[in-house]
């Protein structure tokens, strides 16, 4: 329900921004919220605010006028100071009439609060958990009633928000869309790596931005091996920039055809790259998000984090967990170790009837 501010008018709203500052994978969830609010408002211009790199990722889709980044406030004090408020002059000079946060954190509602909008949009947070002004930044707020049964997948996160203005979705599934350049591009840069102009890749990562999503490095290795030597499947490995070394640890002791070009694109690239895959292999991180939001299968391995409420829904994804009573605990390894004990346990072959379920499916044409 809304618990400040009333409705919000269908006229006089012109240009709107969306404030999404999660990490990549929030990006892409909110998508359907991007859709839906542009269907709510055609006339509207739609712009988004998200975490330094994630923009790129949305910078093709004809639907979004302008996207902004918050840079990185790895620099020193006061230039980090000074970029922010270059920022907000810039967003200040938008004029925009609505503003919605999708997100619980201090950044994103002073950011909203210091735009200017006659109307921000924020979800209502009671407890100590948020500091008492938060909630005082925003014109609107709304506090949604609990699902009647379970949603899966992280879409309805945002989607609940703009519900309660009356703004609907028919489609909750994330989807990114990039040009034919970047498809072309995305075929050179696999190309360069020796891949086969027919015949069936795969992209795999491994990684996580948390050590306790992660299964083996060692198990990857034997997995490329074995789609090569049984299947007759090359691998493509991707990554952040930040993981290029260890991707080249992986890739060096592998027998089976893999190329690396793990930290060698940005984010468009390897949606690119991904549209391209005939199906993704990999840990909970960005990657199954991307490539189910451009229409790839997917096959996730998930520990101790949650899959109903992150994995790719449909068909054409499938989840491998570990079977272990414990799973999913929601903790950061176990006891808070940083070790997830289930993962270690999962065995190679579990992995491999996942990836057989994968190849039943029709061959996709990229």
């Amino acid at each position: 329900m809304i618990v400040k501010g009333g409705n919000i008018p269908k006229k006089g709203i012109h240009n709107i921004l969306i404030i999404q500052l999660g990490d990549i994978g929030d990006v892409v969830w909110a998508t359907p919220t991007f859709r839906a609010i542009k269907k709510a408002y055609p006339t509207a211009g739609i712009n988004i605010l998200v975490r330094e790199g994630s923009g790129s990722l949305l910078e093709e889709d004809p639907m979004l006028d302008k996207i902004f980044e918050v840079r990185s406030s790895a620099s020193k004090y006061i230039t980090a100071i000074r970029k922010q408020l270059q920022l907000i002059r810039v967003l200040r000079r938008e004029r925009f009439d609505l503003v919605f946060d999708l997100r619980s954190d201090d950044r994103g509602a002073i950011t909203a609060f210091l735009t200017g909008a006659a109307r921000r949009v924020g979800m209502f947070y009671g407890g100590t958990d948020i500091p008492f002004w938060r909630n005082h930044l925003f014109t609107h707020l709304v506090d949604p009633p609990p699902p009647r049964e379970r949603i899966l997948g992280a879409a309805e996160q945002s989607l609940r928000i703009i519900r309660e203005f009356g703004i609907t979705s028919e489609d909750s599934t994330p989807k990114l869309q990039i040009s034919a350049a970047t498809v072309n591009r995305a075929r050179q840069i696999v190309g360069n790596g020796g891949l086969r102009e027919t015949g069936r890749w795969v992209s795999i990562n491994p990684f996580s931005r948390w050590q306790y999503k992660e299964w083996g490095y060692h198990n990857w290795i034997r997995i490329v091996d074995w789609l090569w030597s049984d299947l007759g499947i090359a691998s493509v490995l991707i990554g952040s920039p930040g993981e290029r070394d260890k991707a080249t640890r992986i890739a060096d002791n592998c027998r089976g055809h893999i190329i690396n070009i793990a930290g060698l694109t940005s984010l468009k690239d390897l949606a690119g790259v991904l549209s391209l895959s005939s199906f993704h292999i990999g840990v909970d991180s960005a990657g199954p998000h991307i490539a189910a939001a451009m229409g790839t299968p997917t096959v996730t391995i998930y520990g101790p984090s949650d899959w109903r409420e992150w994995a790719p829904v449909g068909s054409l994804h499938q989840v491998i967990t570990p079977d272990c009573p414990c799973v999913p605990c929601c903790n950061k390894g176990c006891d808070g170790s940083e070790r997830s004990k289930c993962l270690e346990k999962l065995d190679c072959e579990t992995v491999k009837t996942g990836i057989r379920n994968a190849l039943s499916l029709p061959e996709r044409q990229p």
